[in-house]
């Protein structure tokens, strides 16, 4: 099992910054792929960033593109997601995810492991 904890999120005003943290599990944390998503209420969730185990390739939604940026850090087992510029569209419950693969990133149903959410709110 890959356990997951994001934290970071919060209440931020429009135009502003926050760094998400996902903290993984130690086992095999530098073979998954890792993924963030976001849902809104009353929205599916979707796909915002991912990251891949095998080259550390990069994948991001275009809603986000040029804003977010997703990295890694094996010897921790952290993710991160830098959100800059933020909107009040961008408001959200943002989850971490996992999967050991290395292709298919956007995908949510090819994630196995799922964070809790963490709460970001974009005032205007």
């Amino acid at each position: 099992q890959v356990q997951l904890v994001e934290s970071g999120g919060g209440l931020v005003q429009a135009g502003g910054s926050l760094r998400l943290s996902c903290l993984a599990s130690e086992r095999t944390f530098a073979t998954y792929t890792m993924g963030w998503f976001r849902q809104a209420p009353g929205k599916e969730r979707e796909f915002v960033a991912a990251i891949s185990w095998r080259d550390g390739s990069t994948s991001t939604a275009d809603s986000v593109k040029g804003r977010f940026t997703i990295s890694r850090d094996n010897v921790v087992n952290t993710v991160y997601l830098q959100m800059n510029s933020l909107k009040p569209e961008d408001t959200a419950v943002y989850y971490c995810a996992a999967t050991p693969s290395s292709y298919n990133l956007s995908p949510l149903r090819n994630y196995v492991y799922w964070g809790q959410g963490t709460q970001v709110t974009v005032s205007s």
